[in-house]
C-alpha cells in the first residue's frame, strides 16, 4: 500500500488577519476569541504587564501592538485584572504579538493567556513583524483596523478593508459608557502585600468619592494604601450627588476615549466640584477633562503614549520618574490659562503631563502613578491628595513618599 508523506516544511494557514485603514493587510496565526473587531491601532513598549494593560479600560476601542516578543508567557492569573467593573468583558478590541505563546512558566500563572483571551472576547495575531508596524504607525500615525480571527483561515478581504476604512475613530467618540461602572459601592482593598495578597484598610482617615470613568482596579488600591475609604460613582454622577456624600476629597479617573466627548456631561459636573473647594485630584483622562473645566483645550496625539518606560519631569520637585502611560489625547499645554500650573511634562515630547490650580487643593497627572514602572516613582502623588485633605482638616501633613 501507497502511503502519501506531507511536503517538508509545509506552512500552517494563516488564521487571523490585521486589516488597516489604508488597505494594508497583514497575515498571521489567530488567537483568543474568533470573530472580527474593528479599532484603532496602537503599540505598547512595556516589557511586562499584558493582563493588566488589556484590562485597562483606558484601551476601550483600541487594539494593541505589543512591541515585546514575548507575551504570554507567564500566563494569567485573576489578582492582576485591572477592570474595576468586572461586569464589563474588556474595552480592548484585539492584541498584535510577535511570537506565538509559549505554555505558561509562572508560580502565579493560572491559566493560559490564550484561554484568557478567549474568555474575555478578545481577538489576538501572533506572528506580526511588530517592529514594521510600530514603525509605520510612528510615520503616520494610529490608523484604523480590523482585527480578525477565523480558524478555517477564510476571509472576506474586500469587507474588511471596508469595515476599517470607514470605522470613523476615537475623535469624537465618548467610549465611558461602555466601561463605567452601573452603581456606586465601596472600596477598602490595599496595595498587594508579598506572602499576604491583598490587606484591607480597616482604619480609614480620609473619605474619597471617585468618579468612574474607567476606573483601574490599582488606583482604588493605592487611595486605600494611602488611607482613604472609597466610595465610586458612575461617570453620570451629578456634583450635587457628590458632595452629598460629604468626601474629604474627590478623585476624577483614568478612562478611554476622547475627553471632549465625555466632557460634554462631565465638565459641568468638575467645575462644580472645583467651586466646592474639596481637594481634587485626577488622572489619565480625569486630567483631561479637569483640564478642560478649568479652561485649556485638548487635543488628538499623532501617535499617543502607551508603555511603562517614559520620562516625566515634575517640576514641583524637579526630580524625573520614570512613569506608565496610556493615552492618545493630551492637554495642550499652548492653551493653559492664567492660574493653571503646568507640573509636569514629558521628556520624550514636551507634551503635558500634569496641572495644579493656584492657590487651590486641586492637580491632576496624565501618568498612571499607580502601575508602578519605576517602581515607585509616583507613589507619592496620593500622599499629595491625602496632604490636601489633612490640611483641610487642620491635620499635620506627612513626607510624600
Amino acid at each position: 500500500m501507497t502511503q502519501s508523506t506531507p511536503a517538508p516544511w509545509t506552512d500552517a494557514p494563516t488564521t487571523a488577519r490585521l486589516v488597516l485603514g489604508d488597505g494594508s493587510v497583514i497575515e498571521g496565526q489567530g488567537l483568543g476569541a474568533a470573530g472580527a473587531a474593528v479599532g484603532e491601532v496602537c503599540f505598547n513598549t512595556a516589557m511586562t504587564g499584558y493582563q493588566e494593560i488589556l484590562t485597562d479600560p483606558s484601551y476601550a476601542g483600541q487594539i494593541i501592538t505589543f512591541t515585546f516578543p514575548h507575551i504570554g508567557n507567564v500566563g494569567t492569573n485573576a489578582e492582576d485584572t485591572e477592570t474595576s467593573n468586572l461586569a464589563a468583558r474588556s474595552g480592548v478590541r484585539g492584541c498584535v504579538l510577535r511570537a506565538s505563546i509559549t505554555d505558561p512558566s509562572n508560580y502565579r500563572a493560572v491559566e493560559h493567556l490564550d484561554q484568557w483571551l478567549k474568555a474575555r472576547g478578545i481577538i489576538g495575531i501572533a506572528g506580526v513583524d511588530t517592529r514594521a508596524l510600530t514603525a509605520l504607525i510612528r510615520a503616520g500615525g494610529m490608523p484604523n483596523g480590523v482585527i480578525a480571527h477565523e480558524p478555517s483561515g477564510q476571509f472576506d478581504i474586500e469587507k474588511l478593508k471596508a469595515e476599517a476604512k470607514a470605522w470613523p475613530g476615537l475623535l469624537g467618540l465618548d467610549l465611558v459608557p461602555d466601561v463605567t461602572s452601573g452603581q456606586s459601592y465601596s472600596w477598602d482593598e490595599m496595595r498587594w502585600v508579598w506572602g499576604q495578597g491583598y490587606p484591607r484598610n480597616q482604619h480609614p482617615e480620609f473619605h474619597v468619592v471617585a468618579i468612574d470613568y474607567g476606573l483601574k482596579r490599582n488606583i482604588l488600591r493605592c487611595l486605600a494604601s494611602a488611607g482613604c475609604k472609597v466610595t465610586v460613582v458612575p461617570a453620570t454622577t451629578s456634583a450635587e450627588d457628590v458632595l452629598g456624600r460629604k468626601p474629604d476629597g474627590v478623585f476624577l479617573s483614568n478612562g478611554p476615549g476622547d475627553p471632549a466627548a465625555t466632557g460634554e456631561y462631565a465638565v459641568p459636573e468638575i467645575k462644580k466640584l472645583v467651586a466646592s473647594g474639596l481637594p481634587v485630584f485626577g488622572i489619565c483622562l480625569g486630567h483631561q477633562m479637569l483640564g478642560l473645566a478649568l479652561g485649556a483645550k485638548t487635543k488628538k496625539m499623532h501617535q499617543g503614549h502607551h508603555g511603562a518606560n517614559h520620562p516625566v519631569k515634575d517640576f514641583t520637585t524637579n526630580k524625573v520618574e520614570i512613569v506608565s502611560m496610556n493615552h492618545g489625547f493630551a492637554v495642550d499645554r499652548e492653551t493653559l490659562p492664567d492660574g493653571v500650573l503646568e507640573t509636569h511634562v514629558s521628556l520624550f515630547d514636551g507634551s503635558n503631563c500634569g496641572l495644579s490650580l493656584a492657590g487651590k487643593p486641586v492637580f491632576s497627572v496624565q501618568h498612571h502613578p499607580e502601575a508602578s514602572p519605576g517602581p515607585q516613582d509616583s507613589h507619592y502623588l496620593f500622599n499629595r491628595f491625602t496632604n490636601m485633605m489633612r490640611a483641610q482638616k487642620g491635620l499635620p501633613l506627612v513626607k510624600e513618599r
